[in-house]
């Protein structure tokens, strides 16, 4: 089955064509030795633009801008990931439709409507089974064009569509095997490209998913494949969402993420330098910190939820920086490493409460948060020993992409899960449960 992927929820605007078949069996919530080992997919043509350099100068996402970038960005990927698939015939596809319906649909998208008129006229309909598309949750300007997109799209191709939650999306990434995985495909000639088939990884349920991102922080519990329910979130700012307001507040560029775990890491290697030195030079040792000159709260850390609360932890930071300005280089790594450091405690404990609880037997960690080395490794090490599986997504693929779109919407098109054109709706606060 062949799935076309869109995904525009946020400042990402992706494209993606798989091929895909075969069930990944999550019936019974015991330990499936061979689950998955049917299931296999290839990507036959992947792109995707990034708007970060245009959002950065403001700071954070503006939804209308990132609206307008998706209309303009989508027939482009479009017909780029068609021709990497090598699905693009000649031929006019705009004749089995009016103009007027085209107005119609994409009437709050009249450069997206351009674009396509130009694109329909010049190709054909290509070989697709079904469309999957981000309803939500993201921002509801950038989701509206996704899917009107995908309506277009549906109205000159009669391609059946499927609305998927952003959130199953990075579920079902981080479930995915990938260390045959190839994502980036070098070479496009017939001749030479062979992309691989992959599959998705076996589990033991209970699963429990940590998704972490600019707009979520949750622990979501399944006893079964596609069951889902909240057993933990955010009361206040994501865990994404806090480290880019700590970045402002130490002058770093947006995205924050990175560049706060850069500076966390480099602070980090400069104490284990130090140690070491001290350990060489005994006499010293007394005299020489180990660790950051700060101290920050670790919120919500010994209460009996499995709830996080991460604006207090802003709040100290700004404290620390208002008493401390001007900051130093060194005083923004230091501060940077205790915060990376306290995120990571705190994630760290809530998800191991949950395994306690609930009996989990594998953990799952998606969203562009799970990208941070320093939290992978923590959880690592902790999982471990309780004997608890862990599962990443590959780093490139931690942040939205159309690939996750495509992959869970296939699975969603096997049980024919299709939906009205007229009913697709954006919805910001989708929830998985």
């Amino acid at each position: 089955m062949k799935i076309l992927g869109i995904e525009t929820s946020c400042d990402e605007s992706a494209v993606c064509l798989i091929d895909a078949q075969g069930d990944f069996d999550f019936a019974s919530p015991k330990l499936h030795a061979k689950a998955g080992n049917n299931f296999q997919f290839q990507v036959l043509g992947n792109s995707l633009i990034s708007q970060i350099a245009i959002h950065a100068q403001y700071g954070g996402v503006f939804p209308n801008l990132a609206k307008r970038e998706h209309a303009k960005n989508l027939v482009p990927l479009l017909e780029q990931t068609l021709q990497q698939a090598e699905t693009l015939l000649r031929g006019d596809a705009s004749q089995k439709v009016t103009i007027a319906e085209l107005q119609i649909i994409l009437a709050r998208e009249p450069d997206l409507y351009e674009r396509l008129i130009v694109f329909l006229q010049k190709y054909a309909k290509p070989e697709i089974d079904a469309i999957a598309v981000t309803v939500g949750p993201g921002l509801e300007p950038a989701l509206w064009v996704g899917i009107n997109f995908a309506r277009a799209l549906n109205l000159v191709w009669n391609i059946p569509l499927v609305a998927v939650n952003h959130m199953e999306g990075h579920i079902v990434m981080s479930l995915m095997r990938h260390d045959n995985f190839q994502f980036t495909i070098p070479n496009f000639q017939k001749e030479t490209h062979t992309p691989k088939r992959c599959a998705l990884n076996a589990v033991r349920y209970p699963l429990l998913s940590l998704l972490i991102s600019g707009g979520h922080t949750e622990l979501v519990l399944s006893s079964k494949w596609h069951d889902y329910k909240i057993v933990g979130a955010t009361r206040d700012d994501a865990v994404g969402e806090a480290f880019d307001k700590v970045a402002r507040l130490l002058g770093l560029p947006y995205p924050g993420g990175p560049h706060i775990s850069a500076l966390a890491e480099m602070s980090r290697n400069n104490a284990e330098q130090t140690r070491k030195h001290a350990e060489k030079v005994p006499h010293r040792s007394a005299s020489v910190s180990h660790g950051s000159a700060f101290h920050l709260p670790r919120p919500m850390l010994h209460d009996d939820t499995l709830d996080f609360s991460f604006a207090g932890l802003k709040t100290a930071v700004l404290r620390i920086v208002q008493a401390h300005s001007p900051l130093t280089d060194e005083m923004k790594s230091r501060i940077a490493l205790e915060f990376e450091d306290a995120v990571t405690d705190v994630l760290v404990a809530k998800t191991m409460k949950a395994v306690d609880e609930y009996g989990i037997q594998t953990v799952l960690v998606g969203g562009g948060v799970s990208a941070n080395t320093h939290i992978r490794a923590q959880l690592a090490t902790q999982l471990a020993t309780v004997d608890c599986k862990l599962l990443t997504p590959p780093p490139e693929l931690a942040t939205d992409n159309a690939l996750m779109i495509a992959l869970a919407g296939y699975f969603r098109a096997q049980n024919r899960e299709f939906v009205n054109p007229d009913m697709l709706k954006a919805n910001g606060n989708l929830k998985l449960a």
